[in-house]
């Protein structure tokens, strides 16, 4: 398994952990109005949280693998380009989604999880996309 293949397992893993630890403790106010759901400080928490375990991981995957670190073919390169741009329809269409309802003048605590959830959907979807590629072959252009 090439360094990139492995930094992209720790963001998946950090994508799907930190994602999930925000719907843990937004989830059980949902009975609540929404107007009193506490959701900023666990959405800038995880996003912060899991920006800060993907510095430290990349760190230790650099430290694990020393002489991979920073080391990418023009495989990697390529799928590492495939996966970010299936990925990055996600962060549209989350944007789209955000600006529907904010046209609609829902609440912003939807709007913010309309955002939080295309960015989330974009590095999972990106990270899949890449694996698969990893795992069954690319085949470029």
């Amino acid at each position: 398994m090439s360094y990139e293949e492995k930094g992209t397992w720790l963001f998946g893993a950090i994508a799907v952990i930190g994602y999930s630890v925000y719907l843990a403790l937004v989830l059980p106010q949902l009975g609540t109005a929404v107007s009193d759901i506490n959701y900023q400080l666990p959405m800038v928490f995880t996003i912060g949280g899991a920006i800060v375990v993907g510095i430290l991981g990349g760190i230790v995957l650099g430290i694990a693998s020393p002489k991979e670190a920073g080391v990418a073919d023009v495989r990697d390169k390529q799928i590492n380009r495939f996966g970010e741009q299936i990925g990055q329809s996600f962060v549209v269409i989350g944007g789209i989604g955000a600006l529907v309802l904010s046209l609609l003048e829902v609440h912003w605590f939807w709007i913010s999880n309309a955002l939080y959830l295309g960015f989330v959907l974009s590095g999972i979807i990106s990270v899949m996309a890449k694996l698969g590629a990893y795992r069954r072959g690319f085949h470029g252009w």
